[in-house]
């Protein structure tokens, strides 16, 4: 039976005021001493005060820093809604996605409860409050999330490489507190959809599905866990009925449920498998769940699930001792992808670049997204996308680069965080595993504690692995990532940061990693001078080193600490690497510091192609920016692609011709194919500026392995670009490798650059 849902999404009224010894606990003292302007939920306090004209566009020039003081002040929403005309046998509940942070929740004046979590959904049962068939009248009103930090104790083994240390107490995604890659905006409101929702006494509370290793003879087991509830005195005459379809395969399951709780296990035979992208289809089941009594329907639950099974040969070992190889259906997977860190500083406008953020990372040939710690947890809208584009989600638990307490009140809090994400997400096919975090090992690792028991974090030891094994068995646990144990340096593990000075793109670091797995790794890369001039003051606009402007958006909260490292200033150094020189005019700097950047993306995807299956996957940081920034972003936060997006597309193809670094007296070319296909390729390399053809043939591309092709004679330091050409199913790919070594003449490398965009599948470069 369908239950009710009613918005309340849209237009509310929002009183403010600065929380000081005059305030008062009344609902009334804001009304009435408070200021009043319009707000919007999904909302952020920034946006409600920006169009009410208070402040300026919060992402302008320096703009950022006036809603500082923000940060002290008490919120209060209201708006009046209809309830329904009759009570009934339903509860109703007021059910907030998002809601930031510290917040109580009054209908009609009347008290209904508390939360003090932004990262996950809260309902709040109403029903004894509402005055049915009438208009009711719902307050919000959000405490300081500082001042309530400033309440809590603080253990001296709390602490933060980032700006913020009350990041570490509060549950609120960390990057609000200011980050190498977002700016400071500790913001208030409802940034996620709210809703009045009606709750039956009889119906479905859960279902859990986890699928095994596909047999030889094709058949799938699948696993079952569902809860049910019922105000029934007795639990006779039940029966839950379970529909499976995708396509032509379908199947059908019936139970009789002697308790409100209980599992299953049952075959699905020639199951339609679902497979990571370049891998096979996406194929997902439409699973339909209801619970009938004597025949009548009383509830339906509808789930999407993929028949699969994914597994992880992780070895913790140092060197090529160690291993980090994820595999689907038995069939090893090489990952290339990208993090995926906010979309927007101001999480309210999440949803709505959603979409056109996730179609670059489909098309530029992404199969894996790792969700960093720092960020908000994903909706299900993310996930679907997921599923269907078979890209593997790896997710981090909300920590970064920080020591969080272990006392009780942050572990109870943590673990209903911890069961609620699970909960919801855990039937997505597409997620892989779940890490306890983002670098809290690595972060604490060098503090010099007295003995290694003093660094031991429970949190990803004890608590979270507890989680796991308790709402979702059948998925992997990572402790961090990375993942340093007691006797292990974070940078001898399999799966790595790889970070470094991020000097010269090809130096030993890069070159040399003994990571099997890149899941961060980055390089620099200007934004387009069109975005620049929509957040920097054109006045400002030449002076991109010592510019308070500038380095805020480096991202640098200059009013409390600068970094130890500027971002620009390293962005500058990696031109001048490159060319010897940096120029004075900005869209020259800006072009040349994307060729850097360009350069250096394509060398580390390469590099982990060609060392397949030394190396078996890089997740690169990272696609698009939460806020107008200069970062390692490809795409910038106005979605103008820099040049390394284009590239990353031609080398992440799942066919790609390659060509190795200068050894002896050349580089080796390689076909490299992830993917589960033989092909026929017949290609060409030919030198960019003669046009002299210097290797061409034809071969076979074997599944899922790579092959030697050609080796190309190359003098060491001659400079030179080879144009790489190939046609597979009649269609025509290409690739480009530059030799030689810095510096490059930079009129020579812009009109190269001209060349590789006329390679098949052309692109036009905009700064």
């Amino acid at each position: 039976m369908n239950e009710l849902r009613l918005s309340l999404n849209g237009e509310w009224q929002l009183y403010y005021a600065l929380e000081d010894k005059k305030m008062q606990d009344s609902l009334d003292y804001l009304r009435e001493n408070g200021e009043m302007i319009p707000a919007r939920v999904p909302g952020n306090v920034e946006l409600d005060l920006y169009r009410a004209g208070k402040e300026g566009e919060p992402f302008y020039g320096e703009n950022i820093y006036d809603f500082r003081k923000y940060e002290f002040y008490r919120w209060q929403f209201e708006r009046d809604f209809d309830a329904p005309k009759e009570k009934g046998d339903s509860r109703w509940k007021l059910v907030f996605e998002g809601l930031n942070c510290f917040a109580e929740i009054f209908v009609n004046d009347e008290w209904v409860g508390e939360s003090r979590n932004a990262m996950i959904a809260h309902a709040f049962d109403v029903t004894d409050f509402l005055h049915y068939g009438k208009t009711n009248h719902l307050t919000v009103r959000i405490r300081s999330a500082i001042n309530e930090a400033r309440k809590m104790d603080m253990p001296v083994y709390v602490e933060t490489h980032e700006v913020g240390t009350e990041l570490m107490f509060l549950r609120m995604p960390s990057s609000s507190f200011g980050w190498d890659i977002m700016g400071r905006f500790v913001s208030a409101g409802m940034w996620r959809e709210v809703r009045l929702e009606e709750e039956k006494p009889t119906r479905i509370k859960d279902a859990y599905y986890a699928t095994g290793m596909v047999r030889k003879n094709g058949e799938v087991p699948v696993h079952l866990t569902y809860a049910w509830e019922t105000d029934d005195p007795m639990l006779l005459g039940y029966t839950l009925r379970l529909k499976g379809k995708c396509g032509d395969s379908e199947f059908e399951k019936v139970y009789t449920p002697g308790f409100t709780y209980g599992a299953v296990a049952f075959d699905v035979p020639g199951a339609k498998l679902w497979w990571p992208k370049g891998y096979g289809e996406q194929n997902l089941y439409t699973m339909t769940l209801t619970l009938e009594k004597d025949g009548q329907i009383l509830d339906t639950r509808v789930d999407r699930i993929g028949m699969r099974h994914l597994d992880i040969d992780m070895v913790m070992e140092k060197g090529d001792a160690g291993e980090f190889k994820i595999s689907c259906n038995g069939c090893p997977i090489l990952c290339k992808g990208s993090n995926w860190v906010p979309l927007d500083a101001l999480h309210s406008r999440d949803a709505e670049r959603l979409q056109q953020a996730h179609d670059l990372l489909n098309d530029a040939g992404c199969n894996i997204i790792r969700c960093w710690g720092g960020n908000v947890y994903e909706d299900h809208a993310f996930f679907d996308l997921c599923d269907e584009r078979g890209m593997l989600v790896w997710q981090d638990f909300g920590m970064a680069c920080a020591s969080y307490s272990a006392l009780p009140d942050f572990v109870e809090q943590l673990e209903a965080e911890a069961a609620a994400v699970i909960k919801k997400l855990r039937n997505h096919p597409s997620l892989l595993l779940w890490a306890g975090d983002n670098e809290v090992d690595s972060c604490t690792q060098g503090r010099g504690y007295a003995t290694e028991e003093n660094r031991y974090n429970a949190l990803s030891r004890e608590v979270l692995p507890r989680m796991v094994r308790m709402h979702d068995p059948y998925r992997y646990y990572l402790p961090s990532s990375p993942y340093a144990p007691a006797n292990m340096h974070y940078l001898d593990v399999p799966e790595q940061h790889n970070w470094g000075a991020r000097a010269y793109f090809k130096d030993d670091f890069y070159k040399h990693t003994t990571a099997h797995f890149i899941s961060e790794c980055g390089y620099h890369g200007c934004p387009a001078v069109t975005s620049l001039k929509k957040y920097i003051p054109e006045k400002d606009l030449g002076n991109w080193l010592n510019s308070d402007v500038w380095d805020t958006h480096n991202t640098d909260y200059i009013r409390i600490k600068r970094r130890g490292y500027n971002r620009i200033g390293l962005m500058q150094d990696q031109v001048d690497i490159l060319f010897g020189c940096v120029p004075d005019d900005l869209e020259t700097f800006a072009r040349l510091s994307q060729i850097s950047q360009a350069e250096a993306k394509k060398f580390f995807i390469e590099r982990t192609r060609i060392k397949k299956w030394r190396r078996t996957g890089i997740i690169w940081w990272n696609m698009l920016d939460g806020w107008p920034q200069i970062s390692d972003a490809v795409v910038d936060y106005y979605f103008a692609k820099k040049l390394a997006y284009y590239y990353i597309r031609r080398v992440q193809q799942p066919i790609a011709i390659l060509m190795d670094e200068l050894v002896n007296w050349g580089h080796e070319v390689f076909l490299c194919n992830d993917s589960r296909e033989e092909k026929q390729i017949s290609y060409k390399i030919t030198d960019g500026d003669t046009g002299e053809i210097l290797l061409q043939g034809e071969c076979v591309s074997p599944a899922n392995e790579n092959v030697k092709i050609g080796h190309i004679r190359e003098m060491a330091g001659r400079q030179k670009l080879y144009l790489i050409t190939w046609e597979m199913d009649g269609k025509e790919y290409g690739n480009h490798y530059i030799s030689g070594y810095p510096s490059y003449d930079a009129k020579q490398m812009l009109a190269w650059v001209d060349k590789i965009a006329a390679l098949p599948e052309a692109f036009h470069w905009e700064v």
